[in-house]
């Protein structure tokens, strides 16, 4: 059965735009947006970028945390990027130091 036809049938939850923030063993923490709430998905931050913050013994075994921030069935994907942007500048996810979001590039305390 087509997804969209399952959604008419109330057999699938509507469509979810949610902000989220995904929290490291070692405290830095990466913003991101989904617009399918995948219970499953935990963003796309940089591997190599994450890599190399963790011994090859701590890669064994860890947990990271997601947290949803912000969710909307309405917004437009516009809205959602501009959400997005808001909570990385005010988490300062994009600071080298404090998270592994790229974009908007962290300059400082001049943000």
């Amino acid at each position: 059965m087509p997804l969209k036809f399952a959604r008419q049938l109330g057999i699938v939850p509507p469509k979810m735009n949610v902000i989220y923030k995904i929290t490291y063993p070692n405290g830095k923490i990466y913003i991101g947006q989904d617009c399918t709430d995948s219970i499953n998905y935990f963003g796309s931050a940089g591997s190599e970028l994450i890599a190399k913050d963790f011994t090859r013994e701590q890669r064994r075994d860890f947990t990271i945390r997601k947290e949803i921030l912000w969710e909307s069935k309405t917004a437009s994907h516009s809205e959602v990027t501009k959400k997005e942007v808001e909570f990385i500048l005010k988490f300062q996810s994009n600071n080298p130091a404090i998270g592994y979001n790229q974009w908007p590039k962290w300059k400082g305390d001049k943000e």
